[in-house]
């Protein structure tokens, strides 16, 4: 038995709810997600394996965005929510990339920018607005030069790596700390006929063995603000000279902040990407922050 909780709001408050059913412990979702449900309206839902508490989650919700109005806790009988939740999804168009689910493989164009993600435990099927903004901020580096050295830091589901597999014809390197992440990203390579293509491995930040000399020329980076604020040190040091890294999992508020601290890291803005009220940077590796990162301080 499934219980799912759904509460409808605008882009702004959506974002900062999705992130609060995201990151809570207590009660933890086995899955969370949005869709529009009109203009400028979205419907956020978490799934839970056990009745949530009521009052838990609308302490959850009224702490992330004040008060939102209705929250709905369901109980689904006899349904699998991940059927379910792609039900209610339809595909996604960023850029040149195309996101479609299993059900909608009828719709999907024949390209290589075409990607099939279904929902599951992983996060990133492009339905956020941060993957979204990724994708967007893929396609225009893309149309320019290619990198040669990429990595997906926090890959999730795995479609950021396999959107820039696809689209370079290049290896690209995918790690995430879950274990079921990169387990369900690899499923999700093989599946877009990505594999080995994109390899997949488990780790923190940049700390497995198979990072010490990359030196990476793209990082994508979809994580939250504060792994985000936390890694810039690490991005310092590992990304090569005139590196590109493409950050996002950020609200436009929390976004000032996260540039600022990667600019005393060596890097510049290249360009900003607001889907929904949810940013994209686009930061580009300074030709003298070599010199300079070890002076930095964390």
């Amino acid at each position: 038995m499934i219980f799912q909780a759904i509460v409808e709001a605008d882009a702004a408050t959506a974002g900062r709810v999705l992130q609060a059913f995201e990151e809570a412990d207590e009660p933890s979702a086995s899955a969370v997600g949005l869709f529009e449900r009109g203009p400028g309206r979205f419907e956020v839902f978490a799934y839970y394996d056990a009745p949530p508490c009521r009052e838990s989650l609308r302490a959850l919700v009224e702490d992330a965005a004040g008060s939102v109005g209705t929250l709905r806790v369901e109980e689904i009988a006899d349904a699998d929510w991940v059927t379910l939740s792609q039900g209610k999804r339809g595909p996604v168009k960023a850029g040149r990339f195309f996101v479609h689910g299993s059900h909608d493989r009828d719709r999907a164009p024949t390209h290589r920018f075409v990607i099939k993600i279904d929902a599951g435990q992983a996060f990133g099927t492009a339905h956020h607005a941060s993957t979204r903004g990724c994708l967007i901020a893929l396609d225009d580096i893309l149309k320019r030069k290619p990198p040669r050295r990429i990595l997906d830091l926090g890959t999730g589901s795995g479609i950021l790596a396999i959107a820039a597999a696809h689209a370079t014809k290049r290896p690209v390197l995918a790690s995430d700390n879950d274990p079921v992440a990169v387990a369900v990203a690899a499923a999700n390579a093989r599946a877009n006929c990505a594999w080995p293509s994109v390899r997949v491995i488990t780790g923190e930040g940049f700390a497995h063995p198979y990072l010490s000399g990359m030196k990476p020329d793209l990082v994508l980076a979809n994580l939250l603000a504060r792994a985000l604020h936390d890694l810039a040190p690490a991005f310092a040091r590992h990304l090569s000279a005139r590196a590109t890294a493409i950050l996002s999992g950020i609200t436009q508020d929390q976004s000032r902040g996260i540039e600022a601290r990667y600019r005393t890291h060596g890097f510049v803005l290249k360009k900003r990407i607001l889907v929904d009220g949810w940013m994209t940077l686009v930061l580009a590796r300074r030709h003298d922050a070599m010199r300079r990162v070890h002076r930095n301080r964390d």
